[in-house]
């Protein structure tokens, strides 16, 4: 996983220096020819330029032209697609700040000839740069995966590996396949072998010899590592005995700096966004007293630190449901949420009023999400670890959140607490930015549910 976001910051920095290469075409080669474009010089037009140099890698990101790069296979029409959309949404924004802003005619940069010659450059040379990095001409070559496990393993874990789309395909082997492989590899090899062949006592030389290879070119790895690193998710049925407390956690120290950092974080951001975001939840909350008359906040029991339950406060999203009605997961075209829900939860405006929970501690900005403590009476006797995803504070977005999808199932819920077993063991401030950015996409591309 951390390839392919190398891959991603790679393909980023790439686009940039094609920026600057075809902006540099644009100034220097027309003049020579005697057929100017725009001009001669970009004397007073920086803030031109950095805005538009930032803003063709922002909306390559929102439509998802770096996404593409994690798929298991790079579908060109759907690449194309995005290209296309990137740099014609670009061009269209320029012109819309253009007219806002009216600037001189002296600031070229703005030409609607200018950004189309641009874009259009732009958009050929970022499909090279990732038809290039796809190929391996900019990278090196991608390892072969080989699942090395007993015949009783091998559907386990190939079930878990299938649940998540777009990933490198795993190919399991026998112990005769395998060291035929080794012999003369075609491909660097990642071998996971799993924990029952590891206590195989007829397998110790085929091991002694996985371990003994240039890591380079062949490196074994345990199947819950695979998972790590391939799909950052710890899936729970793979975990077993594996030990996992509560001290082998980041934060788990009294002083850890990076604990005191987030709390700071949570209490400072949360305060400004409240601010920032007061005029937007009014408004909401109007639009939902107006559509039916009822009331316009939703108060819910959740299970908070160490399972300890806490009320958190929603706007309301769905019709008004009896005292008595039972927990139920929200489906897909619920009939129980308004037209004014459907939006605020499209934008995730309706989790906001749950600030107030960060900042009276009950909550984090990054985090597990609450659940119902109906629902996860039934989730704990269900899925292995689950009362795991509550050594740390729940959050308003979380690494299940930005990577799984809604949860409307016992399976789904499965996969999600994947995620949240990953973050605990990984947290870090830069997981924690990574997942605040992802959030702030779906925001954009009203993409909640």
């Amino acid at each position: 996983m951390n390839d392919q976001r190398a891959l991603i910051i790679r393909a980023l920095l790439l686009d940039g220096a094609g920026q600057l290469l075809i902006l540099g075409f644009i100034l220097w080669v027309p003049p020579l020819i005697g057929w100017p474009i725009g001009g001669s010089n970009l004397d007073g037009q920086g803030s031109w330029l950095l805005f538009s140099l930032l803003l063709y890698p922002f909306l390559g990101w929102l439509f998802g032209s770096y996404t593409v790069l994690r798929w298991r296979r790079l579908a060109l029409p759907m690449l194309l697609q995005r290209l296309v959309i990137t740099a014609v949404v670009s061009v269209m924004v320029v012109a819309v700040v253009r007219w806002l802003i009216n600037p001189d005619d002296s600031v070229w940069l703005v030409y609607r000839s200018v950004q189309l010659l641009w874009m259009l450059a732009l958009t050929g040379w970022a499909l090279f740069v990732r038809l290039a990095l796809r190929r391996g001409l900019l990278l090196p070559e991608s390892p072969r995966l080989l699942l090395l496990a007993q015949q009783n393993e091998i559907s386990t874990v190939l079930a878990a590996w299938q649940r998540v789309p777009h990933r490198q395909r795993l190919s399991p082997v026998d112990a005769l396949r395998l060291q035929g492989r080794l012999e003369q590899p075609e491909q660097p090899l990642l071998v996971a072998v799993s924990s029952e062949m590891r206590r195989d006592s007829s397998q110790r030389l085929l091991l002694e010899s996985l371990e003994m290879r240039d890591p380079r070119v062949v490196c074994s790895v345990s199947v819950l590592r695979l998972f790590e690193q391939q799909q950052e998710r710890l899936p729970p049925v793979l975990m077993g005995d594996v030990p996992f407390t509560y001290d082998d956690l980041p934060w788990a120290s009294t002083f850890s700096v990076q604990a005191q950092l987030k709390r700071l974080a949570d209490l400072v951001v949360a305060a400004l966004l409240l601010l920032i975001t007061a005029p937007f939840m009014a408004v909401a909350a109007l639009l939902i007293w107006l559509e039916d008359r009822g009331p316009v906040f939703y108060a819910q029991q959740r299970s908070g630190w160490l399972g300890r339950p806490f009320t958190v406060l929603k706007l309301r999203t769905m019709t008004v449901q009896p005292a008595d009605a039972p927990a139920e997961w929200t489906q897909v075209g619920d009939q129980r949420i308004t037209a004014v829900g459907g939006v605020l939860r499209r934008v995730r405006l309706d989790e906001l009023p749950q600030l107030l929970n960060v900042l009276n501690g009950e909550m984090s900005l990054i985090g597990p999400r609450p659940e119902r403590p109906e629902l996860e009476h039934q989730l704990e006797q269900s899925i292995p670890h689950y009362r795991k995803r509550h050594w740390m504070r729940p959050g308003l977005s979380g690494w299940a959140q930005v990577c799984a999808p809604y949860a409307s199932t016992i399976e789904d819920s499965d996969l999600k607490l994947s995620y949240d077993l990953y973050y605990l063991r990984h947290f870090s401030t830069w997981l924690d930015l990574v997942i605040l950015f992802r959030t702030i996409k779906t925001v954009l591309k009203a993409s909640g549910r």
